[in-house]
C-alpha cells in the first residue's frame, strides 16, 4: 500500500504541473456521469492511469471520468479515483483536488483500507488517512512532501459548507441549516468538495452537507471516487460520516457511479443530522 500513497506524491506534482501550464478549456465529451469534461480532467486522469498500472500492488483501477474499470492479471488492491474534483474553479483560480480510495476484495465501503487526497491551491498538501490521518505538503524547492501534522477532529466544530441547490432542498434541511447559523456556524463553501471538507478538518470541525433533494433524491456525490474515501478519513480523524441516518462506510455499491447523501462533521453536528433525518424518507 505503501506505494500507492507515494506514487500519488508523484502524480500530485505531474497534476499540479498541468494546472498551471496545460490549457483549461473544455472538451466534446462527458465523463460516465455525465458531467461536461475540462481538458485538465482527461489529462488528470492519463496521469494517474499511468503511474497506478505501473505498480505490482494494483490490481484493478476505475475512474470517475470512465465507465468502467481497467484490470491487471497481479495485484493486490483496487483504487478508486476522481482525477481532479472540481477543475471548473479552475478557470476562476479556486483550489481544486484528486481524491482516491483504496479498497480489498471490492468497492463497497466496508472493503476501503486506506484514501486521501490531493489540494491543489496556493501549497499543493497531500492528505492519507490509514490508522491515522497524516497531512504532508509539497516542497516547491527539492519536489518533496514533507511531514506537517496529524488531524483529528473537535467534538463541535463552526464551519457549515451546505452543498447542493437551495430552492430544492427538502424543508427539514433547510430548518436543519437555518439553524446551525442561527447557532453562531460560518459559512464556508467554495463548490469545491476537496477544499471544502479540507477546511473543515484543518479548522477542527463542523458540516460538511451534500443531501438529497428534489432535483437530485440520491444526491450528486460517487460513492466510490468522493464519499467512501473522505468518509475514510472523516472517521478516523475522530469524526464521522452519514448519508443522514446510516455509516457511510455501510453503504453497497451497485454502479461503479453510484451517488449517496452526504453529511461528513464532528460528533455535534452528525447528531443534530440524525436528530433531523430519523424517519425522513
Amino acid at each position: 500500500m505503501t506505494e500507492i500513497i507515494d506514487s500519488f506524491k508523484k502524480i500530485a506534482i505531474e497534476i499540479s504541473e498541468a494546472i498551471k501550464t496545460k490549457d483549461t478549456g473544455k472538451v466534446e465529451t462527458q465523463n460516465s456521469s455525465g458531467d461536461i469534461q475540462a481538458k485538465l480532467d482527461v489529462i488528470s486522469d492519463e496521469i494517474v492511469e499511468k503511474h497506478l498500472l505501473n505498480l505490482p500492488s494494483v490490481k484493478e483501477i476505475i475512474s470517475e471520468e470512465k465507465e468502467s474499470a481497467v484490470s491487471k492479471n497481479e495485484g493486490k488492491y483496487l483504487v478508486a479515483y476522481d482525477p481532479l474534483d472540481g477543475s471548473s474553479l479552475i478557470d476562476v483560480d479556486l483550489s481544486v483536488g484528486t481524491i482516491f480510495g483504496i479498497y480489498e476484495n471490492g468497492y463497497n465501503g466496508e472493503n476501503i483500507v486506506a484514501s486521501g487526497y490531493i489540494v491543489y491551491g496556493p501549497r499543493v498538501e497531500l492528505v492519507v488517512a490509514r490508522d491515522i490521518v497524516e497531512m504532508f505538503r509539497l516542497n516547491e524547492k527539492t519536489k518533496e512532501f514533507e511531514f506537517v501534522k496529524e488531524i483529528n477532529l473537535d467534538k463541535k466544530g463552526k464551519i457549515l459548507g451546505p452543498g447542493g441547490t437551495q430552492k430544492y432542498w427538502y424543508p427539514y434541511h433547510k430548518k436543519m441549516i437555518d439553524d446551525l447559523f442561527m447557532e453562531g456556524y460560518r459559512l464556508r463553501y467554495s463548490g469545491g468538495m476537496v477544499p471544502d471538507l479540507h477546511q473543515i478538518l484543518l479548522k477542527g470541525g463542523g458540516l460538511f452537507a451534500y443531501p438529497g433533494a428534489e432535483d437530485k433524491p440520491k444526491g450528486k456525490l460517487r460513492k466510490l471516487f468522493e464519499v467512501f474515501p473522505f468518509a475514510y478519513v472523516y472517521k478516523k480523524a475522530g469524526g464521522f460520516a452519514i448519508d443522514g441516518e446510516n455509516d457511510l462506510l455501510e453503504l453497497e455499491t451497485k454502479h461503479p457511479h453510484d451517488t449517496t447523501p452526504c453529511f461528513f462533521g464532528s460528533e455535534y453536528e452528525i447528531k443534530r443530522v440524525k436528530e433531523v433525518y430519523k424517519g425522513q424518507k
